[in-house]
């Protein structure tokens, strides 16, 4: 079940409060196949993203089928972009998740992912980094939702998260 995942672990944000301060999420990678850029129509095009705050401790999940304009809404660029998501801004992207049927699955699995940050105790240690202690969160969140939906056909890729050394690649 595990083997079918392709997962790119997070690598660790840079120590000034996350990417590059620009609007669009500068600084950060986004994998080629991400959802957006697909053919209309077609199934990967819905996915389910984490977006963190490169100012405040805080992040943002949610679902969408054009990532690249929903990014620019969150970062006030464009309009539309969820009123929770005006204090952060700007926002950079930590995951991705593709790979959905249809809408309804990216859905799902967007509520269970809250759902299991919500009900998990957080670790309030006085470390320097309380985003990388918040990405680690979401990430056990996201591992817990996933198991619980049966996703082993959804790839997850981390553009910025806890788990690895600052400046190494994703493996």
């Amino acid at each position: 079940m595990v083997a079918a995942v392709s997962e790119r672990q997070p690598p660790r944000l840079p120590a000034g409060k996350g990417g590059g301060g620009g609007g669009g999420g500068a600084g950060v990678d986004l994998p080629m196949r991400m959802c957006g850029r697909g053919e209309r129509g077609a199934s990967s095009l819905w996915c389910v993203y984490l977006i963190v705050s490169s100012r405040i401790s805080r992040t943002y999940i949610g679902v969408t089928n054009n990532f690249p304009r929903r990014l620019k809404q969150h970062n006030g660029e464009l309009k539309g972009g969820a009123k929770a998501s005006r204090a952060g801004r700007p926002w950079i992207c930590a995951c991705i998740v593709q790979g959905f049927k249809d809408k309804y699955g990216a859905f799902r699995l967007e509520a269970r992912w809250k759902e299991a940050s919500r009900s998990s105790p957080r670790k309030n240690g006085k470390d320097e980094n309380a985003q990388n202690r918040l990405l680690l969160h979401r990430e056990a969140a996201l591992s817990r939702a996933k198991d619980s939906l049966g996703g082993c056909h959804l790839r997850v890729d981390w553009m910025a998260g806890p788990s690895q050394q600052h400046g190494s690649s994703p493996s």
